[in-house]
């Protein structure tokens, strides 16, 4: 096991250790929640073993039952037995873990591992969902975002570690990756990603409120294993579906600031989801042959590019209308409409274009357009708001 295998089992050792501290003193509430923050590397730590390092599987496994039937047994005297018993269990595994010498890889590669330019559009709308939801801490904001950063940087690394091998196919722009190239061992990109899952986890659950941790663990788990992991290599509308993935850091701002969901925050994360197909096709069209290459069906593979182009014009309609209605329906005021009505009219001026010409060149205007269109809109939403 690597490093970080390594921290996330350290990690469950201090939250068992923390768990039996303060149900032994009778803590209540508190115990209860030591108790819930060991969970998440616990569990990190069996997906790690079982994938990575098989000879930890066993006493990573005892760990995690003993833990549970703490957790089921109420009894005071044989809750405090199991807990213990956990707490003896995971620091065995933690101290298995340090046998050896594996090799780690440069470590600036790990910080591409979590895409940094990706994840600051995801930060972006993240923010504006705080600041919509009336949030104007900065404490609170400033770690509900280290919390996301940690949830998207921890997604992505298992994003590298799943798509090694198609990432090898297709040509410059991936097979450069650093799992892909082989500069980071895939066992440590895995245990990088579950690390910072985990660690996301505790951190918004601790720290912020529970509402956000499962907000952003839920996406964190459908990016990698229903997009990732199944759509993305099984049907033409996987980023249709998938996008929802991309559509949850609106969810996860608003939680942090509020504790719970309202209606714009469903706004947002509606815009985000209708956002991502003519987003994501725009780079596929830029990017057929790759995709072909590694027969991932996306839209453009599987149905042409002339289908394609018109499926990004009737879904930035749809957009359009989509970010239009929350201005009459009264959820943002007048400095958004205007955005939201000259922001999307020049997407459609380029959608249609597209359309028109089928010119990769225009693709590659539009895709690059779309980020911005994205970043300004949401800026606009939190203006809105805040003015």
């Amino acid at each position: 096991m690597g490093n970080w295998a390594r921290l996330t089992a350290l990690a469950a050792v201090a939250g068992t250790a923390l768990a039996v501290i303060s149900g032994a003193a009778g803590w209540d509430t508190a115990h209860r929640l030591l108790a819930a923050l060991a969970l998440p590397p616990l569990a990190a730590l069996v997906a790690t073993a079982w994938v990575t390092a098989r000879r930890l599987l066993p006493a990573a496994l005892v760990s995690l039952v003993l833990f549970g039937l703490a957790a089921l047994l109420t009894g005071s005297t044989i809750h405090l037995v199991m807990a213990s018993l956990a707490f003896a269990a995971t620091t065995y595994t933690a101290a298995l873990s340090f046998r050896g010498h594996p090799e780690q890889g440069p470590w600036r590669d790990y910080v591409t591992l979590t895409k940094p330019r990706i994840m600051s559009l995801l930060l972006l709308t993240g923010g504006a969902g705080y600041f919509v939801a009336g949030g104007t801490s900065l404490g609170p904001f400033a770690l509900t975002m280290l919390g996301l950063a940690l949830a998207c940087g921890g997604a992505s690394a298992l994003n590298h570690y799943l798509d090694r091998d198609i990432d090898k196919l297709m040509g410059s722009r991936t097979e450069q990756r650093p799992v892909a190239s082989g500069r980071v061992p895939a066992e440590r990109a895995l245990e990088f990603g579950l690390a910072l899952s985990a660690l996301s986890f505790v951190l918004l659950d601790s720290l912020v409120n529970l509402p956000t941790a499962l907000l952003a663990l839920a996406g964190n788990l459908f990016y990698v294993l229903v997009y990732t992991r199944w759509l993305k290599r099984s049907t033409p509308q996987n980023i249709v579906i998938g996008g929802a993935a991309g559509a949850v850091p609106p969810l996860v701002g608003y939680a942090g600031a509020s504790g719970h969901l309202g209606f714009a925050a469903l706004v947002m994360f509606v815009i985000v989801f209708v956002w991502t197909p003519p987003h994501f096709w725009a780079l596929a069209l830029m990017l057929k042959e790759h995709y072909a290459r590694a027969n991932v069906p996306m839209l453009p593979v599987a149905r042409g590019e002339t289908e394609t182009a018109k499926q990004i014009v009737r879904y930035t309609v749809v957009l359009i209308a989509v970010t239009l209605a929350p201005v009459a329906l009264g959820t943002f005021g007048l400095v958004y409409g205007i955005s939201a009505l000259v922001l999307g009219g020049i997407f459609l001026v380029l959608a249609v274009e597209l359309r028109r010409t089928l010119d990769r060149a225009v693709a590659v205007k539009l895709f690059h357009y779309s980020l911005l269109y994205l970043a300004l809109l949401f800026v606009a939403m939190a203006l809105d708001t805040v003015l």
